[in-house]
């Protein structure tokens, strides 16, 4: 039998503000520490040099992380134009320089040309596991790692800025995106070169709550009196599990029927219009707002695909 995790069993998200040069797994323990936490995960990788949005579930709320990662996500990135680096960013070698003497309406054709469904082969310097690891440990060590492309869909491009040899754009984009490609794709059309300079996540979708620092917390944690127990002022910084799943529309079912759906058998629902068995539903009761978990609509009643066991029945 495995040793049990130490810790206290809290449930709901904190909304990371992931620092520059932290691993997305660095920054979860990290917060796990400061709660005291015996279980945590995130939504999704962050690559150590990009900041921002990182929902971190802890509890009953990682049954849901699963659930969150094909939302799309919003970027702000800054470009390098001019080079083209060994990692696709700023920490890599230089291998290529060309002028940058690109037209206006040259960049808004590259803006068109990389907006829409595509294929795209992950850069070595991401954070996609092979084997345990993720490729930036391979590419870090000079070792290649075969990888497959995948369709992409990059929603919208917004120029923000243009300044010399600089470019920021808004990229709001699929799951399984790679910016850094896209960047170096881009450079490449507009034959000069170009590499990541700065990356921050703004959104993902379905996520809400405020962002929190490290700092922040640490400020919180001091307040805190984990002897005693009392994690008071962390705690009020939890968000519902559901936090992180927004985008899932809401069924309701009755409150005496609660019992039922949490312990597995499907539940008659209220006034809802049915839904192809393919639609994930997150299942609350008319009468009170905690997410009883998830569920899809077969032979008119809701039938439990994930239930959460901190619901209050």
């Amino acid at each position: 039998m495995g040793r049990r995790k130490s810790g206290r069993d809290i449930s709901g998200v904190i909304v990371l503000d992931k620092p520059l040069e932290l691993t997305s797994n660095a920054a979860l323990q990290q917060v796990r520490r400061f709660f005291d936490a015996r279980k945590g995960g995130h939504t999704g990788a962050l690559d150590p040099l990009a900041t921002g949005v990182l929902p971190l579930c802890f509890g009953e709320a990682t049954k849901l992380s699963h659930f969150a990662l094909e939302a799309d996500k919003t970027y702000v990135v800054t470009a390098k134009l001019g080079q083209r680096t060994s990692t696709s960013d700023a920490e890599g070698e230089v291998v290529e320089e060309s002028p940058v003497n690109f037209s206006e309406q040259k960049l808004h054709e590259a803006i068109n040309h990389f907006t829409g469904a595509q294929e795209q082969s992950p850069s070595m310097f991401s954070a996609l596991k092979h084997e345990g690891r993720p490729l930036y440990y391979y590419a870090r060590q000079g070792i290649d790692v075969p990888r497959k492309s995948r369709v992409i869909t990059i929603h919208n491009i917004t120029l923000m800025e243009w300044k010399g040899d600089l470019l920021t754009l808004e990229v709001t984009c699929s799951k399984g995106t790679y910016i850094r490609t896209l960047v170096d794709d881009m450079g490449q059309y507009l034959g000069c070169g170009a590499h990541v300079q700065a990356l921050r996540r703004t959104w993902i979708e379905g996520v809400v709550g405020d962002m929190v620092t490290p700092e922040e917390l640490a400020k919180r944690a001091a307040q805190c009196d984990p002897e005693n127990g009392d994690f008071a002022a962390l705690d009020e910084l939890l968000q519902p599990c559901d936090s992180v799943i927004q985008q899932i529309p809401e069924v309701f079912i009755e409150a005496s029927d609660a019992p039922r759906f949490c312990a597995g058998n499907p539940a008659q629902a209220i006034d809802a219009k049915p839904q192809p068995e393919e639609v994930i539903l997150r299942v609350k009761t008319s009468d009170e707002s905690d997410l009883l978990g998830l569920g899809f609509w077969r032979d008119n009643k809701i039938v439990p695909k994930r239930v959460l066991s901190i619901a209050k029945i």
